[in-house]
């Protein structure tokens, strides 16, 4: 496995959407296992594959119950409404306040082909339409209510301690 570099506010690939998958093979393997590296060590919760580069439809997720691997992912289904904090790791130290829906239905590939079907409530949910965000050249800045202050990020970071 290889860490990635993570692609950063700025990088016109942001804003590209991506191609389907239409090859199941080791090279998409070894981008799957590359990226939940890199989620790791960075921190996050999910990562795109344009965060890395790639304009292919696929996501990670790993909102702390292991990694969920979604390839050529579609919402099929939502319901309720949420409004969190939310973040990226191609905008490092930038928060926002997002609504999102609150139960989410994902029908997705995993890296052998096989079509399956998932579903995330909370923070789960938050992270499968921020990532199939990405994959359509959306990024989180482009929903949030409002981004937060440096003060308000400073308060934050400081009852987290």
């Amino acid at each position: 496995m290889a860490i990635r570099n993570i692609v950063k506010d700025g990088d016109p690939i942001l804003k590209k959407k991506c191609r389907p998958v239409e090859k199941f093979d080791r090279k998409l393997a070894v981008l799957l296992e590359d990226m939940a590296e890199t989620m790791r060590l960075a921190n996050g919760v999910g990562l795109a594959a344009p965060q890395v580069g790639m304009l292919r439809r696929v996501v990670v997720i790993d909102v702390g119950e292991g990694v969920i691997e979604l390839v050529n992912p579609e919402i099929i289904a939502y319901s309720g409404e949420q409004c969190g904090l939310e973040g990226c790791l191609s905008f490092p130290g930038e928060w926002g306040l997002a609504k999102r829906p609150n139960y989410v239905k994902v029908r997705a590939q995993d890296r052998n082909g096989e079509v399956f079907e998932i579903e995330g409530r909370e923070l789960l949910a938050r992270a499968f339409c921020h990532e199939i965000d990405h994959l359509n050249g959306i990024v989180f800045k482009d929903v949030v209510d409002r981004m937060l202050s440096a003060a308000e990020i400073e308060e934050m970071e400081s009852q987290n301690k």
